[in-house]
């Protein structure tokens, strides 16, 4: 039996002593200690030499690697335990430099193993909500009146956001949140979204912003005028969209603290992240290097990376 229950660094230190051992971690709580193909899940598997196993289906050769974020990686696994570990464990992340410096290995390949290490994270963001749901958007990218002049952008103030991208984001109260990385704010890229995870009949609060027009038909919509100074209702105070406001900040400060520059292209990846940070903040840091681990999805290649 394997201690899961990893508590802090010394627990991870003791537990992967060995890249053996984290192979046989892997196994553990990927395959319940039964090795599956993943060419043909119902297919007969062979072991062989060197961690690696057959499928009988398919004549193909993997190993627990296979087909998940790890596979193809040449970094040791003892460097990814502890990357995955001070990524998930971290309350504002971790920056590649650093990432480097803790594990030993160049910038460039901590920034690859960061990437790969947040293509897992979306696992958290496709939640179905309902009870009480806040819906907001917020946009990333530099205040403009922390610019040099030469650098200002005219006529940028409010949802006006040509130097800065949007993120719409919905948060169940007492649940979890969704955010996404949108073109923009009309109702063609909002109500689809909120469509989507929303269940139907839910109370839906937002701010008076038109983009969520329309969205009475299919639910109880509530407005807190912001462009009033109306931040919580006077006669419902339940009434405000003060929860996700609070979780845009916690994403804004992380970003501007740990990250000299995230780029439009990996902004989703960021953000997901920050949804997944949120998401799991009341459980355990086993828990968060577990589920990620579990469900960490495919193998993320460089070049894909940086096209």
């Amino acid at each position: 039996m394997f201690d899961t229950n990893i508590k802090s660094m010394l627990d991870l230190m003791k537990t992967f002593p060995t890249e053996q051992s984290c192979i046989d971690y892997l196994e553990n709580i990927i395959w319940a200690g039964t090795p599956v193909s993943p060419f043909d899940p119902e297919s007969k598997v062979y072991k062989c030499k060197d961690n690696k196993y057959k499928c009988k289906n398919s004549g193909k050769y993997f190993n627990i690697k296979t087909s998940t974020f790890l596979g193809g990686t040449k970094v040791g696994l003892q460097k990814w335990m502890l990357a995955i570990w001070l990524v998930t464990s971290h309350k504002k992340g971790i920056s590649s430099l650093q990432l480097g410096r803790d594990i030993d290995v160049s910038q460039k390949t901590a920034w690859f193993m960061l990437m790969r290490i947040r293509k897992c994270f979306g696992i958290e963001n496709a939640n179905t909500l309902e009870g009480t749901v806040e819906c907001d958007e917020s946009f990333y990218g530099g205040r403009n009146i922390n610019r040099h002049k030469d650098k200002k952008v005219e006529r940028c103030q409010g949802r006006s956001f040509k130097d800065k991208t949007p993120i719409l984001g919905m948060l169940q109260r007492g649940g979890k949140l969704n955010c996404f990385v949108v073109p923009d704010t009309k109702r063609k890229s909002i109500q689809p979204l909120v469509r989507k995870y929303v269940t139907e009949g839910t109370r839906l609060i937002s701010d008076e912003w038109h983009g969520y027009t329309g969205l009475s038909n299919k639910y109880n919509h509530e407005i807190v005028n912001h462009a009033k100074k109306e931040y919580v209702n006077l006669d419902d105070p339940t009434r405000h969209s003060n929860t996700i406001e609070s979780s845009w900040k916690i994403m804004k400060n992380s970003l501007r603290d740990m990250y000299n520059s995230v780029s439009k292209k990996h902004l989703q990846d960021y953000v997901d992240e920050h949804v997944y940070r949120y998401n799991m903040r009341l459980h355990p840091d086993s828990d968060k290097f577990n589920w990620m681990i579990v469900n960490g999805g495919v193998r993320t290649r460089y070049m894909k990376l940086i096209a």
